[in-house]
């Protein structure tokens, strides 16, 4: 499976610079490789963290560590830095597609607390310094911008689900994400999806952040969503609804143009399908278990770490 497996020292050599050194709440931080090496047991198994081999140290450090990161934006940082790698390399096919996935959410997903959860205070023996009063402000403004309302659970028939809406490149891999309720409907996220696609520059200049096509199915087919494509400079495939065309048939020659459509284009959206499969051979996001959304969107940003790291 895609997901099982330690870090390789190839992997680490990517991701030990990009790290922070020292906790400056509570001293130095455990070993980072055997904790995240817990993380991506987890990742594959979707065990219960208390339920982890004692060979990755505590499952208390393995689980605060997840919830820091998931909170303060770290795996997120260090996705972009490896898509900053691969885009300087010129790996990647800036062809996209862009689609969502029903996520069935476990019933202990259920149940977190109303209000975002306080960041942890410092360590009583070390006092609070500077630079840990500026990160727990931080971590609370990033919880206040990416924290999705109610938790991103939506009930529907089959129970409780996420929907977790992407874009991906050409080559299979996931460039942005965004965490939905089950029932919000995939166009209503579209802007958000294109708005997170930031990959940073390893010298000057400013991120990139417009593909040079993009490629979606019919659910995404809108006069809205038509508008920003056009009004960004990018051009996109997108199947024309049947009742928008009879609509527009009706109007005749008030009813403009058809929308323009390259069927050989359009045949290559089956790469955002491929992407969607990786990330679900990781079972923590082919079954939700975590009950806080920004923990839940750290899981699965981790999940597209990995599949960057070993495409």
């Amino acid at each position: 499976m895609l997901s099982r497996g330690d870090l390789t020292d190839g992997e680490w050599a990517v991701l030990e610079p990009l790290l922070p050194r020292s906790n400056n709440r509570c001293g130095r931080w455990r070993d980072h490789r055997q904790v995240i090496n817990g993380i991506i047991h987890r990742l594959s198994t979707g065990c219960q963290w208390r339920k982890l081999p004692e060979r990755f140290g505590p499952w208390q450090t393995i689980h605060k560590r997840h919830a820091l990161w998931s909170a303060d934006g770290t795996w997120e940082r260090l996705l972009q830095h490896v898509q900053a790698v691969a885009d300087a390399a010129g790996g990647i096919d800036w062809n996209i597609n862009v689609d969502s996935t029903s996520i069935r959410a476990h019933q202990h997903a259920a149940g977190a607390p109303t209000d975002p959860p306080p960041a942890p205070p410092p360590c009583a023996s070390k006092g609070g310094s500077r630079r840990s009063v500026h990160l727990r402000t931080r971590t609370r403004l990033f919880l206040a911008e990416a924290e999705p309302a109610g938790e991103a659970l939506g009930r529907s028939r089959g129970g409780l689900t996420t929907k977790i809406h992407l874009s991906a490149d050409g080559r299979c891999r996931p460039l942005s994400l965004v965490l939905s309720p089950g029932q919000r409907a995939d166009c209503t996220q579209f802007e958000p999806v294109m708005d997170k696609i930031r990959v940073p520059r390893l010298g000057p200049g400013r991120p990139r952040r417009l593909p040079d096509s993009v490629g979606a199915d019919k659910a995404y087919s809108n006069s809205l969503i038509r508008s920003y494509l056009r009004r960004r400079g990018i051009r996109h495939v997108v199947p024309e609804k049947s009742d928008s065309r009879t609509a527009r048939w009706r109007r005749g020659s008030d009813g403009g143009r058809p929308p323009g459509f390259d069927k050989a284009r359009y045949a290559a959206r089956n790469t955002v399908e491929r992407a969607i499969n990786k990330i679900k051979q990781f079972r923590a996001v082919a079954t939700r278990y975590d009950k806080r959304g920004y923990v839940f969107l750290g899981t699965v940003t981790a999940a597209a770490l990995l599949i960057w790291l070993r495409s």
